[in-house]
């Protein structure tokens, strides 16, 4: 898949789809895909961004940035920390530049695992890796991290007993207060072997006004997407040792040619990743 040809599954608006998919509510991962420049979205998910990003004018920016934080994450894991094992929790729509593409470049071995709530990004994803024996997905809610790992599929393609990584790029921050994202994170990291990573970005207050006003924004529109504080996002790393240059803004992290330069929204998206001694 490149740039130029991102991968379609041929569904539109008007198309005949499984009755598990409800094109009359926005959906995070359809609108996800809608802002990296995808096509697998609805207009209803491009009216809920649009109207996000018309009151925080970053919101698809931030989206844009987060997933290049992904990458350049995938690329330090495989290449400098030798990780072959990987859980992509939240992971959205297939599109161009993938977990396990990042990753197969540099390591064909390595195994990943997408787990998304949305059935769409199941239907899509199994469909785009019907051929592929290193990748799969499957249906599962971030705020039940005990399902995702007691999934059959999670427990053929992921040895626990060797290190691995935990993606939680851009989800916790749609898990609410009541949905524990700190617990979300201890459950994956108290659960890994020495040696593993867990990886997480989100939306940052960095005590700035309009952050109260894009979540507002954002939750109005999706029914989630809220911004937290610095202190909130270190106790998702608690018992980990951060990596270089630990929590810090996502566009800051380990930056290449491809990251975002001299952004206004620079200070709404925070990232890390930490390794478990």
């Amino acid at each position: 898949m490149s740039e130029s040809e991102p991968w379609r599954s041929g569904l539109s608006d008007d198309s005949e789809l499984p009755p598990e998919i409800d094109i009359t509510i926005p959906s995070v991962a359809r609108a996800y895909d809608y802002a990296l420049g995808g096509k697998n979205h609805f207009a209803v998910d491009r009216m809920a961004a649009d109207a996000s990003n018309a009151v925080f004018p970053g919101a698809l920016d931030l989206a844009r940035d987060n997933r290049k934080f992904l990458r350049r994450t995938v690329q330090y894991l495989v290449a400098d920390a030798g990780i072959t094992q990987i859980l992509d929790v939240g992971s959205g729509l297939p599109t161009a530049g993938n977990v396990h593409e990042v990753a197969h470049k540099i390591d064909p071995s390595v195994r990943v695992v997408y787990i998304d709530i949305d059935p769409i990004v199941l239907a899509h994803g199994r469909a785009l890796l019907a051929n592929n024996n290193t990748t799969a997905v499957i249906i599962g809610d971030a705020a039940d991290p005990k399902s995702i790992m007691e999934d059959p599929t999670v427990r053929d393609f992921i040895d626990l007993d060797r290190p691995l990584a935990v993606l939680l790029s851009g989800i916790l921050h749609h898990l609410s207060d009541e949905q524990t994202p700190t617990q979300v994170a201890h459950y994956f990291s108290e659960l890994m072997p020495s040696g593993s990573y867990l990886m997480a970005s989100n939306f940052l207050d960095d005590d700035d006004p309009l952050a109260k006003e894009a979540e507002t924004a954002i939750v109005r529109n999706f029914g989630t997407g809220w911004f937290r504080s610095w202190t909130e996002q270190e106790s998702y790393f608690e018992g980990l040792e951060l990596v270089e240059p630990g929590l810090t803004y996502a566009n800051d992290w380990r930056p290449d040619s491809s990251t975002t330069k001299n952004s206004p929204w620079h200070t709404y998206l925070a990232g890390a990743v930490g390794r478990k001694p």
